[in-house]
């Protein structure tokens, strides 16, 4: 494939390609912050129906040490809106990617019926 298509073109087909590679890690990290976010969402309503009084352990790497009712609202009040912002600014970056993929799309497949000429953008290689 790549003998067969102008040079241009060939930057092009690599651009969206990579742009596709991009698209896949902001996905999965996306899907892991949201996952991440609704645990610890669910946590926190879990521990709107303890009482303040009862003892919690949080889970440090492969330890369970003690800790109290604030500490623990507070910490995952923290973590909730940390994730949120993330999920965010994923989705932003996402649409991003999405547009720029779409974009390079539309100028490969004119570059390709275009006879593969350059489309107002760069300057045409050898001159005339």
């Amino acid at each position: 494939m790549q003998g067969s298509l102008p040079p241009e073109a060939q930057e092009k087909v690599e651009e969206l390609q990579d742009l596709q590679e991009t698209a896949q890690e902001v996905a999965v990290q996306k899907n892991e912050a949201e996952t991440t976010l609704t645990e610890s969402q669910t946590a926190l309503e879990e521990l709107e129906d303890v009482d303040e009084e009862t003892v919690m352990y949080r889970e440090v790497g492969e330890l369970m040490l003690e800790t109290d009712y604030e500490t623990a609202k507070a910490d995952l009040e923290e973590t909730v809106e940390s994730l949120e912002i993330r999920v965010e600014t994923l989705q932003k970056q996402e649409e991003r990617v999405q547009e720029q993929f779409e974009e390079l799309q539309e100028e490969l497949q004119e570059m390709l019926q275009g006879g593969g000429g350059p489309m107002g953008g760069g300057p045409a290689p050898g001159g005339d």
